[in-house]
């Protein structure tokens, strides 16, 4: 069953005057229920771009975004406020997600208030202090100011507001990259636990590769607003086959300082996204790229029944469609 998924997905930005920029390149992918698929790349791929189209803070200019079986692209303002309590956010900055005059329990409160007007305020209240609970701070928290607390605490209170609507699906961008190591390995947990509790589906926006390998089922690697690379997480650190992985994987720290890890390093620049080159985005920096890769684009094909990539380089499965 699929819960999220996106169909070709394009986005561009322009400033009054300034060049296009192309931010999304035709992106497909999908979520299910339970599941976690992280994004993973340089910074400016387009993964913050892509998790706000998922949720449709961000209109498209191609594709489409279905989420629970409804074509977001297709509802209304106030259709899709009805849907804003199933689908939520983590921001990467705790405290500038958070609004310094407000109170903690106000600010959990807040999705309460526009998206489930029924309640009542002691059903609102009681709702605050339950999802508190579940991010391990506590009725005790609910007067408090944010700059009263650590930048963890921050961040398990916007995953309280988050959770408080019950949704069925959160977009993480960065959750924990402001974050001590310490802290962020307790956040991951929670997220895990609340996870497995609520069976909820996560899209995880990382340029972190270790956490990445920690916390996802399924990776999506992406370039310049492309996704060159898509399969379940052990597989493709265990077996990458596009250049870019190669590069981005290779490029990772090992976690045992004794072992010298070997680079797979790309030549040349990042093309500009304002005038994206034909054919494979890569070929120019990558050491196997020929006039046949700069000739035309080449989509995501299967390389096993689980495991896609966009490289001519990489052997088609014969029996496989593509993976998404």
């Amino acid at each position: 069953m699929t819960l999220v998924r996106l169909d070709n997905v394009y986005k561009s930005f322009q400033r009054a005057g300034g060049p296009v920029v192309n931010a999304v390149n035709g992106v497909s992918f999908e979520i299910s229920p339970g599941e976690t698929v992280a994004l993973i790349g340089e910074s400016g791929s387009g993964k913050s771009t892509i998790a706000r189209l998922a949720l449709r803070l961000y209109e498209l200019d191609a594709g489409t975004v279905y989420f629970d079986g409804r074509d977001l692209t297709t509802l209304s303002r106030d259709e899709l406020r009805h849907l804003r309590a199933d689908m939520t956010i983590v921001f990467q900055e705790p405290y500038e997600s958070l609004n310094p005059r407000q109170r903690i329990g106000r600010t959990v409160e807040e999705p309460l208030v526009i998206h489930e007007q029924k309640l009542t305020a002691a059903e609102r209240h009681g709702r605050v202090v339950d999802a508190l609970n579940h991010v391990a701070l506590g009725e005790n928290f609910y007067e408090r100011y944010p700059h009263e607390i650590s930048g963890g605490q921050q961040q398990r209170v916007g995953i309280a507001r988050a959770l408080v609507t019950r949704p069925k699906f959160i977009v993480l961008d960065e959750p924990t990259s402001s974050l001590d190591l310490s802290v962020r390995a307790q956040i991951l947990q929670l997220l895990a636990d609340l996870q497995d509790e609520f069976n909820l589906a996560y899209l995880f926006i990382s340029h972190d590769i270790h956490t990445v390998e920690y916390v996802s089922d399924r990776i999506c690697v992406m370039y310049l607003g492309q996704i060159v690379e898509v399969g379940p997480t052990a597989e493709v650190f265990a077996n990458p086959q596009h250049p870019y992985t190669q590069a981005l994987l290779s490029s990772s720290l090992s976690a045992d300082p004794r072992v010298k890890k070997e680079r797979f390093l790309l030549g040349g620049e990042i093309p500009s996204a304002t005038n994206l080159p034909p054919g494979c985005f890569l070929h120019g920096r990558c050491p196997s790229g020929d006039d046949a890769c700069a000739a035309a684009h080449v989509p995501l094909h299967a390389y096993t029944a689980t495991h896609a990539v966009a490289c001519i380089k990489v052997p088609w499965h014969a029996d496989a469609e593509p993976a998404s």
